[in-house]
Order: C-alpha cells, then sequence, then structure tokens
C-alpha cells in the first residue's frame, strides 16, 4: 500500500501550488486533495509535473464550506447545482488525470429527516457515476461521523453501503475514513473486514484530534496490518491535522513495523 498526504490539511505551511513540490520531496509519489478548485486546472497540472506526483482522490464541490455546506448530494433543492458540480469535478479529473472522485452526501436540510432526502442522494449519485463513469472515473461515497458533521446524510458505514447497493453501479465504491468510524461506531477492524469488497479508498486519522497515526488511541499497526492482509493494495489517505510541522508527522511510518504494511 502507499500512503497519499492530503494537501488540504497538510504542507500548510507553504503556499498549496506549492505543496505537491513538498510532498515529493518528502518521499511521496501520489497526493490526494479536498478541495482543488481555488486554483485552474492548468496551474494544477504544471505544479503536478513539476513535482512528479499524481493525484489519486479529490472532492466534487460541495457548496459553501464556510456557511456550513458538506455536499450537495441530498438536498432536493440543489439538483442542478449537483450536476454542475459533476462538471466541474469531470473538467478538473480530466486535467489532473485522477481516477477517483469523492461525493459528499451533505447535510439534512433543516425540516426534513434523512428518509425524506435518500430519494434524490440516490438519483445523484447514480447521476455522477453515469456521468463520470464516462470518463473511466470511479466515485466514491464515505460516511462522516455526526460529532465533526452533525446531520450528515451518511453518519454510518451501514447506511453508505445502503447507497451503495441501491444505487447499484460498478464505478461507485466506498471511502473508508478508520477516523470517521471511529468517531461514529468503533469497531474498526470487525467493520472494515464485513465491507471489504467494497472499499477502493482508505484514509487515516487518529484519534482524538484527527492528528497524525500514534497521537491518539487507535492501533494503527493492527489496523494497516489488517488491511494490507484483507488484500487491499491501494492508496491510503493521509487525511489528518499534522501535531507539529508536517514533516515532522510522518515519523510513525518509519518505524519497521509501519514500513512493512505501508510505503511512501
Amino acid at each position: 500500500m502507499r500512503a497519499a498526504p492530503n494537501l488540504s490539511l497538510l504542507f500548510l505551511e507553504v503556499p498549496f501550488l506549492e505543496r505537491f513540490g513538498r510532498a515529493r520531496a518528502a518521499g511521496f509519489c501520489a497526493v490526494e486533495v479536498q478541495f482543488p478548485y481555488a486554483h485552474r486546472p492548468d496551474e494544477l497540472r504544471h505544479a503536478l509535473r513539476e513535482a512528479g506526483v499524481e493525484v489519486v482522490l479529490f472532492n466534487l464541490p460541495a457548496g459553501d464550506w464556510a456557511a456550513g455546506d458538506r455536499g450537495l448530494a441530498c438536498d432536493p433543492d440543489r439538483r442542478e447545482a449537483f450536476r454542475d458540480s459533476v462538471e466541474t469535478a469531470i473538467e478538473y479529473a480530466e486535467a489532473l488525470g485522477c481516477l477517483r472522485v469523492h461525493c459528499m452526501a451533505g447535510r439534512v436540510p433543516d425540516g426534513q429527516e434523512p428518509e425524506d432526502v435518500w430519494p434524490i442522494l440516490v438519483e445523484n449519485i447514480r447521476y455522477a457515476a453515469e456521468r463520470l463513469g464516462r470518463y473511466g472515473r470511479t466515485v466514491m461515497v464515505e460516511a462522516c461521523n455526526a460529532r465533526d458533521m452533525p446531520g450528515f446524510a451518511l453518519p454510518a458505514v451501514g447506511r453508505a453501503v445502503d447507497l451503495l447497493q441501491e444505487v447499484g453501479r460498478d464505478n461507485v465504491r466506498l471511502q473508508f475514513d478508520f477516523y470517521h468510524v471511529q468517531r461514529s461506531q468503533g469497531e474498526l477492524l470487525a467493520t472494515y473486514r464485513a465491507v471489504r469488497d467494497l472499499v477502493g479508498h482508505v484514509q487515516i486519522a487518529d484519534n482524538p484530534g484527527r492528528h497524525e497515526p500514534g497521537t491518539g488511541e487507535i492501533h494503527y499497526r493492527n489496523v494497516l496490518a489488517a488491511v494490507a492482509q484483507s488484500g487491499y493494495s491501494g492508496y491510503v489517505g493521509l487525511e489528518y491535522i499534522p501535531s507539529g510541522r508536517t514533516e515532522d508527522s510522518f515519523a510513525w511510518m518509519d518505524e519497521e513495523e509501519m514500513r512493512t504494511w505501508l510505503t511512501r
């Protein structure tokens, strides 16, 4: 498995376009990004080529983040905005050569219940899968814990699995974030093993604090060993907030047992 630092949370010591080079200098060949849209596709493509790294995941536009939006897919009143976001994501995926695009389900709108918005969520994920599938892209869906994101439409892994099954498209996969699963339900290894065949991308951070492995309660030696032994050979997104300088936060990866399962 190869690690992919998330440039929206890591290397904040430098401007965004410089973070690709910093990641390469730290030994990484792949990165992920939450939202690349503050920069033009050609600027990002140039930064990638200069650094010699690839982007393996980014999110669809999620609405107004500062105002509390966490995705558009479950909002019945924003169907057209969601479809526009898919087209924007296609443009960036093509420019960056990125094969995986994460579609955040979003928060259930005020005055509605999760079951009220389920049909539009299913419809929108199917639409995204169809459009992105024409370009060979995979749509990722993720459960995000309700402590950090109150009202999120997919608060637990089981609900995300329900969505995948109802959408019924081969290019829709589960994004399994061990931090969110720990916050929402625990039972990390049993939960992961139960859905392994659906997993298309893995992300990690420790809890509490969402810092690097080794700063909290999650035993990441066991977690990464179990993921590797399950047959997963994809990328592991380092979607954490470094507790200090970014480069110093990678020290846990240099432990011999960690290097057995995860490389840069």
